[in-house]
């Protein structure tokens, strides 16, 4: 009886003890949840049970790069050129006709001449503050009467032509204005396939017009626009009025002259041609100082080695450029070439074709001699042959 009334009473202070217990604890955990300050923690940690983490955001999109700032600058050193030439054609109706001409010759003296005034468009690029404007040759044109040159402010000027080089197709004019605004020489051997640059000129008399494309490729030659061709490809949309316009880099700097495109319909087809920065500086700089450019000759001719030459000759590939004509009495026939050598080499560069070969000595300083390793029925054959000064030649 002792016994059972011992537990009982034990039993019920046990429970008793363990309600106190789980009813404190249920009361500070609720007052915990109220206005009582809570315990220190990190900020980092206070923070994220503060607010809920923000949602991830949204992946930006990748757009293209942004030549607002370079194209705002450089559009403002870029001219309108019009020039107007006069152009004597014969008054005879059968000129264009073949079979007349066949049958009974040029008939054109029977019937005279007459004067006729054309008008060229193009495009042309501010390089100096007091007005120098470098352009295209064959903007210009031959028999100039009037060149007028409309600035980005509006201003029309009248210019005149400082020099030209047909063999690059490059033209210097002159306005009587200053403190222009130019687009500053870049270094265009600097150059990358794949490089963006901006094209900006006038296209169907359409001013200040800019289009972005890449360099496609360098050192293009052989396309027929010019005698000396060292051209930078681009598929910048270049079409008829862009002549003479700026190819601007990424800095904003002048790295060609756009000159001509390829093209099957007459308007842009993704291939454009500009000579480079570093040609066009070239011949302005003599333009400047001589009104001529002064580079170097040779006094023979050189073709294309073609396949079947190449294999006749006994070399192995078509690297090269065959000498095609000379005369007997010339200093380079005194110093031992002959007409069917393959000039391989020039200052100890190799020679890809005959327009390589002709911008090297064109590049050559005047009045020295250059080294050609020639093939010569299988024999390598050393020289030297003088180079002489294109203007003295063409006396």
């Amino acid at each position: 009886m002792i016994r059972r009334l011992s537990l009982t009473i034990a039993l019920v202070v046990t429970g008793f003890v363990a309600g106190l217990v789980l009813t404190a604890g249920t009361r500070t955990g609720s007052v915990s949840n109220a206005n009582l300050a809570t315990p220190e923690v990190p900020a980092r940690v206070t923070a994220a049970i503060e607010a809920p983490a923000p949602a991830p955001a949204p992946p930006s999109l990748v757009g293209g790069p942004d030549f607002t700032g370079i194209a705002g600058q450089a559009v403002k050193g870029v001219a309108n050129i019009s020039s107007l030439q006069v152009v004597r054609t014969p008054n005879s109706p059968f000129t264009d006709d073949p079979f007349f001409r066949y049958f009974f010759g040029n008939q054109d003296d029977l019937f005279g001449s007459r004067d006729r005034r054309s008008l060229s468009l193009g495009s042309g690029v501010l390089i100096s503050r007091d007005g120098y404007v470098v352009t295209n040759n064959h903007v210009v044109g031959d028999n100039v009467s009037e060149i007028t040159i409309a600035l980005s402010d509006k201003r029309e000027i009248r210019g005149r032509v400082i020099g030209t080089d047909p063999a690059t197709d490059i033209a210097l004019l002159k306005i009587g204005v200053t403190a222009v605004p130019v687009v500053p020489w870049g270094d265009s051997s600097q150059l990358k396939v794949g490089e963006w640059v901006l094209a900006i000129g006038s296209p169907f008399q359409l001013s200040q017009t800019v289009t972005a494309g890449i360099v496609s490729a360098t050192g293009r030659a052989n396309v027929g626009f010019a005698d000396y061709e060292d051209f930078i490809q681009t598929d910048a949309a270049i079409n008829p009025g862009n002549s003479g316009g700026a190819l601007i880099n990424s800095r904003g700097e002048l790295v060609g002259i756009n000159t001509g495109i390829f093209s099957q319909s007459g308007g842009y087809q993704g291939i454009g041609f500009a000579v480079p920065s570093n040609l066009a500086r070239h011949v302005v700089d003599d333009l400047m100082k001589y009104g001529e450019v002064r580079r170097g000759t040779v006094d023979f001719q050189v073709e294309r080695l073609t396949e079947e030459y190449a294999q006749e000759a006994g070399a192995n590939t078509t690297r090269g450029a065959v000498v095609s004509r000379m005369y007997r009495n010339s200093p380079a026939y005194d110093a031992g070439l002959r007409p069917g050598d393959v000039i391989v080499n020039f200052n100890k560069l190799p020679i890809d074709d005959a327009s390589q070969f002709t911008r090297m000595v064109a590049d050559a300083k005047i009045g020295t001699s250059a080294d050609l390793k020639v093939l010569r029925n299988g024999r390598l054959v050393d020289l030297k042959i003088p180079i002489v000064s294109s203007s003295r030649r063409r006396r």
